[in-house]
């Protein structure tokens, strides 16, 4: 099986061009970062062919992490035997750029004996603006294949397939690579940008149409002041989408796990096995289950963001706010990623020249508010925030209470790094500030979708193993040796009521004390927990509505903000710490920030419980 390399510069439609060629629901966005390892998959048109999607690097001579990687693993793959070519994907709205790096690749392979083919994108755009592209002369030029495609509609993709399938039917009669050390490019720089901007002015579309169009976008987004008024605008239009948009789908889940278990539970005869199922499968993880459309809401505007060009414009809005912090506007893209989960935030921090600002950002993004957290947040604030609006219906109160939420955990994270960054000395040869601002585009919306539909996936066949066994040891613990009789007087509650006092500083009993320890595996447990234990002592009652029976259990709102308070600052996932120790080169950061994160996770909770007290 012949294997082809998929590279290209970030923003240039590669991952979307992966899609096209493989069939596979491969995540795509539009800012740089976004893609941190190797993803393959087979050819759609030739099985036989393994496509393989490498993170993107604007210049053979790295800067980043990310771009280290990327060549890294490039130069590897190439001195296989198995390479039949390289496809370098160029944006031919920014034809410039993208020849320069495809100049380089094509003499680095040379040394390889690895034939390239430049896949010029995006020519749907090209077509709208009435624009041309010389595709026939620019292969001339530079006696390479060039396709003009469009991974978007999938124009010329056919053509694409087919080249690929001559070359590696023609993998034998090449000449073996020659001596040429791959690790020196013969020209400078400066030889390679002069002729990609000379081939681009002969070869390229005409005309600064596109150019103009971004630069008025542009003049609005960022502005000083309609730049930060829109950014605020978006960022709280995205958090009250996450009760609004996602309403009907969690009323037709739960609606759903009602219909199902009174279709199951009246034919179990055992009272045992009944309980278990009303109360650690439909009460624990059928609390769980609901609050997943908001993940998926959350993924989805997210991605939206991404591929509509905007991210880049938000760094640069925060760029000059983060600097006081002791970050950069490049530590906004891993941050926001960090939104969804702290895990990519963390991979997209490579894309951090400066070590220490990297560093920093590692410490900013656990206190990111993740979607691990979103079903926490979602069921307190359900539980004692009113489901009303303000302003003739345009604010929700429960958007309201989330976005403030956020907006705690990202301060936390801010002001972290800011003590932090006083105390060690700044780098002389600290990187400036560079980003590149990615053409506006309008969203593809089906890869959205799916892309929101596999992230929403994953993340329920990732915790749900651990919910469903976890809620079965709460279940069994809390139900036995007195069948569910007395849930103070199980196992469970035994070994709550010795806990206790550490929680009751915050107004909280045994149970919530439970529940939190055993959020420490992964904080979306909590969920799951109190729902197991609210089934036990519900009995017969509905155990679906989770924050009705948070709301019966007395629970006061200094101990729902304490609560709330607690989940956004305390470092609580084992995963996340894990890929840090791996990033970092070494348990001692995580170890720091489990510790110290979750000191003033319990201080902040007790001052916001201390404080809604004295107020009420």
């Amino acid at each position: 099986m012949s294997k082809v390399l998929l590279v290209g510069s970030p923003n240039s439609g590669k991952s979307l061009l992966f899609n096209k060629l493989t069939g596979l629901n491969q995540k795509v966005a539009n800012f740089p970062g976004i893609t941190v390892g190797t993803h393959s998959g087979h050819s759609r048109s030739n099985p036989d062919l393994e496509m393989v999607d490498f993170p993107g690097a604007y210049s053979m001579h790295a800067i980043s992490g990310e771009e280290i990687i990327a060549l890294d693993a490039l130069s590897q793959a190439l001195q296989a035997g198995d390479i039949s070519s390289v496809v370098c994907v160029v944006d031919s709205t920014r034809l410039a750029k993208g020849l320069l790096f495809a100049l380089q690749l094509i003499d680095f392979c040379a040394g390889f004996g690895k034939p390239v083919v430049i896949a010029a994108n995006m020519q749907d755009v090209l077509h709208k603006h009435k624009l041309g592209f010389d595709a026939k002369g620019l292969s001339e030029a530079i006696k390479t294949p060039v396709v003009a495609l469009s991974g978007k509609t999938g124009e010329g993709i056919g053509e694409l397939e087919q080249l690929l399938a001559r070359q590696d039917q023609a993998v034998g009669t090449r000449p073996a690579a020659g001596v040429i050390d791959p690790n020196i490019i013969g020209r400078d720089d400066n030889a390679f940008r002069n002729d990609a901007e000379q081939l681009s002015r002969k070869f390229g579309p005409k005309g600064d149409l596109l150019l103009k169009t971004h630069s008025r976008a542009d003049a609005f987004f960022l502005s000083s002041v309609s730049g930060g008024i829109s950014f605020l605008l978006i960022m709280y239009f995205i958090f009250q989408s996450i009760f609004s948009w996602a309403a009907p789908i969690m009323d037709a889940v739960e609606n759903s796990l009602l219909w199902l278990s009174s279709l199951i539970l009246p034919h179990v005869g055992n009272t045992v096995v009944y309980d278990f199922l009303d109360g650690a499968i439909f009460g624990g993880l059928g609390a769980f289950l609901i609050f997943v459309p908001q993940i998926f809401v959350l993924t989805l505007m997210v991605g939206m963001l991404e591929d509509s060009g905007y991210l880049s414009r938000a760094a640069v809005i925060c760029h000059r706010p983060l600097r006081a912090f002791g970050l950069t506007g490049k530590s906004f893209i891993p941050m926001l990623s960090g939104v969804a989960c702290a895990i990519p935030g963390i991979y997209a921090a490579r894309t951090i020249e400066s070590p220490r600002r990297r560093w920093l950002t590692y410490l900013a993004i656990p206190l990111m508010p993740c979607s691990a957290r979103l079903p926490v947040y979602a069921l307190l604030i359900s539980a004692f925030i009113p489901a009303q609006t303000v302003l003739g219906g345009w604010i929700g109160l429960q958007g309201l209470a989330m976005f403030g939420i956020y907006l705690l955990g990202i301060f936390s994270g801010l002001l972290v790094t800011a003590l932090v960054s006083r105390t060690i000395d700044e780098e002389a040869d600290d990187s400036p500030f560079v980003l590149e601002m990615p053409p506006y585009r309008m969203p593809s919306w089906l890869p959205l979708v799916r892309g929101a539909w596999e992230r929403s996936k994953h993340f329920v066949t990732k915790a749900g193993p651990v919910i469903f066994w976890v809620t079965m040891a709460v279940w069994i613990l809390g139900y036995f040796p007195n069948y569910g009789a007395d849930l103070g007087e199980s196992w469970l509650g035994t070994m709550g009521h010795i806990i206790e006092p550490v929680f009751a500083p915050l107004g909280l009993d045994w149970k919530y004390g439970v529940a939190i320890l055993a959020s420490f595996l992964a904080r979306e447990v909590f969920v799951g927990t109190l729902g197991a234990l609210f089934g036990i002592e519900g009995a017969q009652d509905n155990v679906i509505s989770l924050s009705e029976q948070v709301q019966a259990s007395g629970l006061q709102v200094s101990s729902g903000v304490a609560l709330l308070v607690f989940f956004a600052i305390a470092a609580q996932c084992v995963s996340t710490l894990s890929i840090l120790s791996k990033e970092s080169g070494s348990w001692k950061l995580p170890a720091q920030m489990f510790v110290g994160y979750g000191l003033l996770a319990y201080v902040s909770a007790l001052g916001a419980y201390q404080l809604i007290e004295w107020l009420s």
